[in-house]
């Protein structure tokens, strides 16, 4: 038996038992994980290093140390043990968590109810859950937090140095600094876990939202979506004719040739050329923000045409130039998935952001018709219907919004009705459009003026809209209420599911900065509730397409929207399990609602 062998073998049978009976007050039955690679998709592997309370090795692979023999001792291990380890989605090419792998039919029914992943531990999403204003963790970050322990970072250690050459130049330094990463995970495991606790995110929050969706994120992004080179060119072409035309527009109305993307000469010809109003002035010239000239397009359509050329060379450069860079060998984009950037509990992504594809206009949608699924396969897309509103209705217990959505009538139509006191057959667009834009805007806190801007009306008449609003759903103005007095009082803001969300900025001497806290405060809970429930639909939906053994993959989730590449013979179950699965993510006290269509593109699915 080689000394590998013999480590493993020993960690394995000496503590088997003890991953039963293992606290927040110890480690026992816990092994701390660090897999050396170069950190790109499909990872090129070095080392694995595993720290045990008795022991800490790191194995390099070759000779008989292969990938294989090292992979098959991970599993048997983190079945006896719980693994702890660092931003964990990353191993998941090296070994199979045993919730996947020995109950994957149990995990798909109960994931989000009895059923817990307590044999892997990740300190990043733990360390996140207990402080999600930060950027972004390393191991040394938690190590410094938590265990109060200073520990050189990778950049201190070996400079802007790539792994391989590391590898090749100071392997032995490499090494330990991996072994030093698996021991930080050991460590903080019993820390990270008694705070999560002593907070109530333990459970269910970590152990049966966050920690099976590290499972489904890394699937996700192996599974990748197919964009098109050549329509992705046609669409490149379309944006560089239609900018051409307003470039030529703008130059002509102007009546000079100047710099659009230049907002010291574009400030000149708005405010000095063509006097213009609500000039502001900075330091470098005239602002030119988005808030300045979104102010001026309705009543000058050469401002109009501005903003749309702005919009449109963005689009070119993010996406018509930009996605190109990231379609790989397999025709795919597989974007990253973050579970740990937004304060909210929200999901992100990036390598490229497919989160922010417009939606706005026609023209930036049409970039979806890039995204296709493979042969033998359309897209089914299913999103949420008002689920922060929703939220709202229950989380308030306002009687009014309840009864508004279980007459299942259209929502901002009720509201326009009630608020501006006429029947609801009688209501105008106007009255409609301009309910919605409170109802959305209540749930962001906002101020009479914030709606005066958004509506262009006075703010006297916004601030008669969103009293008339507040005495229309009384609760609302309660709950709002009392969401900023529990924040003040605690210094947090909590969702359904106990998500944190700490609002230092209620406790600071700038007025305004207090006012950004309240508002935070208020929206807060609902939204992080949203984006727990879309978790919670993730994977419902990704483990019971599983569970009924469909070939159909879950590929992108965006906001309030899943994607699926979804086998033609598989279609009306897919959207059967995609409606019944979003919609049973929570008991609210009214009913959560998921539209669903299906494509042959992504533009034609959503």
């Amino acid at each position: 038996m080689t000394d590998a062998e013999a480590f493993f073998a020993d960690a394995v049978k000496s503590k088997t038992d003890a991953a039963k009976s293992n606290t927040a007050e110890s480690n026992t039955g816990v092994v701390g994980m660090h897999v050396l690679t170069d950190g790109k998709r499909g990872q090129v592997f070095y080392a694995l290093a595993v720290a045990t309370p008795e022991k800490t090795a790191v194995f390099v692979q070759g000779g008989e140390l292969t990938e294989a023999f090292l992979k098959e001792q991970m599993e048997a291990l983190a079945a006896s043990r719980t693994v702890s380890a660092f931003h964990l989605k990353n191993m998941y090419d090296f070994f199979t968590p045993v919730e996947v792998r020995d109950s994957s039919a149990q995990a798909v029914s109960e994931i989000t109810g009895s059923a817990v992943w307590e044999h892997t531990f990740d300190t990043q999403v733990a360390a996140y859950l207990l402080n999600p204003l930060k950027n972004d963790y390393t191991p040394e970050d938690i190590a410094s937090e938590f265990l109060q322990t200073a520990v050189p970072s990778y950049a201190e250690r070996f400079g802007k140095k790539k792994v391989a050459e590391v590898f090749a130049e100071e392997r032995d330094a490499l090494l330990q600094y991996a072994g030093a990463l698996s021991e930080i995970a050991l460590r903080a495991y019993p820390v990270l876990k008694k705070r999560l606790e002593e907070t109530k995110m333990y459970a269910p929050l970590f152990t049966a939202i966050e920690m099976p969706l590290t499972w489904v994120l890394h699937a996700m992004e192996n599974e990748g979506i197919i964009a098109q080179r050549d329509a992705l060119k046609e669409y490149g072409d379309a944006l560089t004719g239609r900018i051409r035309e307003l470039e030529a527009s703008i130059h002509q109305e102007a009546e000079c040739e100047f710099n659009i993307n230049s907002p010291k000469q574009l400030g000149e010809i708005l405010f000095d050329k063509m006097h213009m109003p609500y000039a502001k002035k900075t330091k470098t010239g005239y602002s030119t923000a988005a808030d300045v000239l979104e102010k001026l397009a309705p009543e000058f359509p050469f401002v109009k045409d501005i903003l749309e050329y702005r919009g449109l060379t963005k689009l070119k450069s993010t996406y018509a130039d930009g996605l190109a860079a990231f379609i790989e060998e397999d025709d795919r984009i597989h974007t990253i998935f973050h579970q740990t950037i937004t304060a909210t509990g929200r999901l992100s992504s990036a390598d490229p952001n497919l989160q922010n594809i417009p939606t706005r206009t026609d023209l930036g949608r049409r970039i979806r018709k890039v995204f296709v699924p493979k042969a033998g396969c359309v897209f089914t897309d299913a999103d949420y219907s008002q689920i922060e509103l929703r939220i709202l209705a229950h989380m308030s217990g306002d009687f009014e919004l309840i009864e508004a959505y279980r007459d299942g009538e259209d929502i901002h139509r009720i509201t326009a009705s009630k608020v501006f006191h006429v029947p609801f057959e009688e209501v105008t667009d106007l009255q409609r459009r301009n309910a919605k834009a409170v109802n959305f805007g209540i749930v962001y806190g906002i101020s009479a003026f914030g709606l005066s801007e958004d509506l262009s009306i006075s703010r006297k008449e916004a601030g008669d809209y969103i009293e008339q609003y507040f005495a229309t759903y009384p609760g609302i103005k309660q709950y709002l209420d009392e969401s900023v007095a529990s924040a003040k009082e605690n210094g947090y803001s909590v969702t359904l599911f106990q998500r944190r969300r700490p609002i230092p900025e209620l406790k600071s001497s700038n007025f305004m900065q207090r006012q950004f806290g309240e508002r935070v405060a208020m929206n807060a809970p609902i939204q992080g509730t949203a984006a727990d429930i879309m978790k919670i639909a993730m994977l419902r939906v990704f483990f019971r397409l599983e569970k009924e053994g469909l070939k159909s993959r879950m590929i992108l989730q965006v906001h309030d929207e899943l994607l699926i590449e979804t086998v033609a013979g598989e279609k009306e179950m897919v959207a059967r399990v995609l409606m019944e699965e979003m919609e049973k993510s929570a008991e609210l006290k009214v009913k959560l609602i998921a539209e669903c269509h299906d494509g042959e593109s992504w533009y034609e699915a959503k």
